[in-house]
């Protein structure tokens, strides 16, 4: 059993039969139980509008929960200790008088926790019908993305829960910041000097961040369509990770030093001008082609599809922050669907020594680089210049890795999912590994500017084959710097 020390609570999750909840949630609150890191006393409400028998919802919330964990990770004892906790209520989130069922069924012995996997648009009505039944006092809120769609309709959105609950007890989740790797970051920065004195502008030539897709947009057309890759990807996941990437060192590791620090980055990120458009930004649309081996149709020819829809399902760019540490570094940000493989990799460039003593014809294996991947095997590694082995070789070079591979080094132990320490956290009150709203606030503005420049611009995206790795404009973007994306194949 574990050491760390929950509380008891009543988790209420609502859209307990979505895609999210089904996929992601319960598994995640299976293998903290399975882990034993649920207190005993702890009971989990699915709350959904799909009326019919509970015990119905209740045996396909079982076996959902079967096929997404798998037979490797299913113990039949943590399972009946797990499903035994659960209840099933119908709920119409946007009428009051449901909420007396509910409020009847979790009580004020045991704090609240109201998980909201649904639209944001419901956000305030939930809250709101939590307040009228008296379940807000003590209740922590938990928030998915998207928060909005800009900055006006994600205030809209935040104002509206921050009637009900202080953002003490509101918890925003970017599951990337769930992941081993992302919180290694800290870790890796604060704790080594070796990478913390050298973390600037002196010693850094520049910075790769990409997150790829295999898949396409997976059914999910209607909410795809109106928010695109700058929205559903940028605005939080590559951000999120850019902040952690280059934020000064924080007071403390509490959660307000943390967030305080990403903060100062994104409000340090240059606004990107209409003539940087077109050279630091490249918006791409994939058209149909190949992905393992199989022919796969273009976004335009998807199922339901908006024919004459000009939605970006690829973003490039160059970001720039204006501050000490990072003068003259560029962040090179990168993220589609349809790419040729899952990936998502921060990549860490190192300029090469100032006096070069070795073969000029093997200059160009010279630069450090930290790679740090986050999916789809987590780990790090480290490439550093070495001599080549064998008596014929003389100084010859060779770059290799140092690397550490969470699934190899920590073979006795799962690498847990990220939702799974989300979800931990908030029963634990730590707000560390969740978004503030001025954080949401600042990417937001941040964001914004590049939508409307292309609305002003009128530009359609540039066509990209399923299978590959974006635009040809892409490529051009890095390349006029002098560079190239790390490990394009």
């Amino acid at each position: 059993m574990s050491s760390i020390t929950v509380e008891p609570c009543t988790f209420a999750l609502f859209g307990a039969l979505g895609d999210l909840a089904l996929r992601k949630l319960f598994p995640a609150l299976y293998q903290l139980d399975r882990a034993g890191l649920l207190h005993d006393d702890t009971r989990i409400l699915a709350l959904a509008r799909e009326p019919g028998d509970a015990r119905t919802h209740l045996a396909h919330i079982d076996s959902q929960l079967r096929q997404y964990v798998g037979d490797k990770e299913i113990e039949d004892a943590a399972l009946n200790r797990f499903v035994a906790r659960l209840s099933y209520l119908h709920v119409d989130f946007l009428k009051a008088e449901d909420y007396l069922a509910l409020a009847e069924q979790a009580g004020t012995a045991q704090r609240l926790i109201a998980y909201f996997a649904t639209p944001a648009a419901v956000y305030g009505a939930i809250c709101e019908n939590l307040s009228k039944v008296g379940l807000t006092d003590n209740a922590r809120v938990v928030l998915e993305k998207p928060i909005g769609s800009d900055l006006e309709s994600s205030r809209k959105v935040n104002d509206a829960v921050a009637q009900f609950f202080p953002e003490t007890r509101i918890y925003r989740i970017d599951h990337y910041l769930g992941k081993d790797t992302v919180q290694n970051l800290i870790a890796l920065r604060f704790a080594n000097s070796l990478f913390e004195t050298q973390w600037n502008q002196r010693y850094i030539s520049h910075v790769e961040i990409t997150v790829a897709e295999k898949v396409g947009i997976e059914g999910r057309w209607g909410y795809f369509d109106k928010a695109g890759q700058l929205r559903d990807m940028i605005q939080n996941h590559l951000l999120q990770l850019l902040c952690l990437i280059a934020m000064d060192p924080p007071a403390d590791l509490s959660a307000d030093s943390i967030r305080d620090e990403k903060v100062k980055v994104l409000k340090a990120l240059a606004p990107i001008t209409a003539e940087g458009l077109t050279t630091q930004v490249v918006r791409g649309q994939y058209i149909a082609g190949y992905s393992e081996g199989q022919s796969v149709p273009g976004y335009l020819e998807e199922e339901n599809s908006n024919t004459q829809s000009d939605t970006e399902t690829f973003v490039a760019l160059r970001a720039d922050i204006r501050n000490w540490r990072w003068a003259g570094v560029p962040f090179y940000l990168r993220t589609g669907k349809r790419m040729p493989q899952k990936l998502s990799q921060i990549v860490i460039h190192f300029k090469e020594p100032s006096h070069y003593i070795f073969a000029p014809e093997q200059r160009l294996q010279i630069g450090n680089k930290l790679i740090i991947r986050l999916q789809p095997d987590e780990g790090i590694s480290l490439r550093v210049m070495t001599k080549d082995q064998g008596l014929d070789k003389g100084m010859q070079l060779r770059s290799g890795p140092l690397q550490l591979n969470f699934s190899d080094t920590y073979r006795s132990s799962r690498v847990p999912d990220a939702y799974e320490r989300l979800l931990l956290e908030v029963m634990r009150g730590n707000q560390n590994l969740f978004v503030r709203k001025d954080e949401i606030e600042a990417a937001w503005t941040w964001c914004d500017q590049l939508i409307a420049g292309w609305k002003k611009s009128g530009d359609a995206p540039k066509p990209y084959a399923a299978g590959s790795w974006g635009p040809m404009s892409s490529i051009a973007l890095i390349t006029r710097d002098g560079r190239s994306w790390y490990g394009d194949i």
